[in-house]
């Protein structure tokens, strides 16, 4: 990790840069991609599974037998923690429901907001190196919740054409019963545009690789909706006096071994918990199965000292971070402070890795700085929200007057009639 002690804040906007990936040959390879499956429907998915996931395959939609094939191979004990995270992230999201309340904004006009559901929707589950089932209870439970219509679900299958278990039995403990064996951008373009197998759908949700990310970034431009701008994982840490080195070294790694291109960030106001955690660091990371990886992502972080606390809060605020651990037991006067984070994990024992699969928060979240303007996936991130008004005679006459004078300055004459009408008939009557 490089290491900085009292950066100047003159320099931070230029630190909390993140290392930016040469795509430029990306952009129109993913391009080509969509436009062939546009064109060539499941004949270009098929052969792009064969090309890139080596797998040959007859049938682009899993099977009943399959999913009942895929749940026998997952181990009871994992079925019962998937079960706990369910459990709870499912009270989570159930408890962002809002009833509509009616007001009414003037005598005899009552305005009101309803949600309704997205209806279709399509989610997007890595099955590479780390199969992500986690995420489909991320993004699966609240469009359940939410009343979606159809839920469509795609991942990359192995060379032998299976998805990986734990992503089936999860798919359908939930109840998702249309999932595809497609990766990549072209899973994507499949979900954006349809072909004979895959319906089209109105939103795309899901993290992935460069292409993944590309191709939901250039379908967007379309009209089809994705759930946030998306990028490599990444944590900061900010850690008092009080912090725990060991713990701190562990939620860095846990970010550290997801890809070579995460970002993991330390914070502090201590020297000494920060090289003490740097220590931590190397003993941990000797006996991590992903060393190669983590180490990669951990040759591009960084380490900061500064003199004080708000310090360390404002600079992270600058780099808005996806994960944001406060490792302290003194948070209590930092909460207010918080501005820009995906996701904040208070105190020594809150570990990030609650939030990717248990403790009920969703961990699709804003990576890249976009925690300045963007919030992780919420329940209402598949719904809309249609706003109601209703005029009674009373109503109409009491804001008319006002529509007319403000419809009449913009020159809008026929917005003027529309309630001058209104109103003479009421004269009349």
């Amino acid at each position: 990790m490089k290491n900085y002690k009292n950066p100047s804040n003159t320099t931070w906007a230029s630190l909390c840069k993140r290392p930016i990936a040469d795509n430029k040959a990306i952009v129109p390879a993913v391009a080509k991609i969509l436009d062939t499956v546009k064109k060539g429907g499941d004949k270009a998915l098929l052969d792009y599974t064969q090309r890139f996931d080596k797998a040959t395959l007859n049938e682009l939609k899993v099977t009943a037998q399959e999913i009942s094939e895929a749940s026998k191979n997952v181990s009871n004990e994992l079925k019962e923690a998937i079960k706990i995270a369910k459990s709870n992230i499912t009270a989570f999201h159930k408890a962002q429901a809002l009833a509509p309340q009616k007001i009414e904004t003037t005598k005899g006009v009552t305005c009101w907001q309803e949600s309704r559901a997205i209806s279709k929707v399509g989610l997007y589950i890595p099955g590479g190196s780390a199969p992500l089932f986690s995420t489909v209870l991320m993004l699966g439970i609240p469009a359940t919740i939410a009343g979606c219509n159809e839920i469509i679900l795609c991942s990359p299958p192995d060379s032998e054409g299976a998805i990986n278990p734990a992503i089936l039995y999860t798919a359908q403990l939930i109840g998702i019963k249309n999932i595809f064996k497609i990766g990549g951008a072209q899973a994507i373009a499949a979900m954006a545009y349809g072909t004979e197998s895959v319906p089209q759908v109105y939103k795309i949700f899901g993290p992935g690789n460069s292409y993944v990310t590309t191709a939901k970034q250039q379908v967007q431009q379309e009209g089809v909706a994705i759930d946030m701008p998306a990028g490599p994982s990444e944590v900061l840490v900010i850690a008092d006096e009080t912090g725990l080195p060991a713990f701190i070294a562990s939620d860095l790694l846990s970010q550290a071994e997801h890809g070579p291109d995460s970002q993991v960030v330390l914070v502090s106001n201590n020297e000494r918990i920060a090289s003490e955690t740097l220590a931590e660091l190397k003993i941990q990371l000797a006996a991590l199965p992903r060393k190669e990886i983590a180490t990669k992502a951990l040759e591009n972080s960084t380490s900061f000292v500064f003199e004080t606390i708000d310090q360390c809060i404002n600079f992270s605020n600058q780099y808005a971070p996806e994960h944001l651990i406060l490792a302290s037991d003194n948070t209590d006067n930092w909460l207010s402070q918080i501005e820009n984070a995906g996701s904040v994990f208070i105190g020594n024992y809150s570990c990030e890795s609650a939030g990717d699969y248990a403790s009920g928060t969703n961990h699709t979240l804003p990576t890249a700085g976009f925690a300045k303007n963007y919030s992780g996936v919420t329940l209402g991130s598949f719904t809309k929200e249609i706003t109601f008004q209703k005029l009674e005679k009373e109503g109409i006459k009491n804001i008319g007057p006002a529509i007319e004078i403000m419809a009449e300055a913009e020159e809008l004459i026929a917005h003027k009639n529309a309630v001058t009408l209104r109103l003479k008939a009421l004269e009349n009557e």
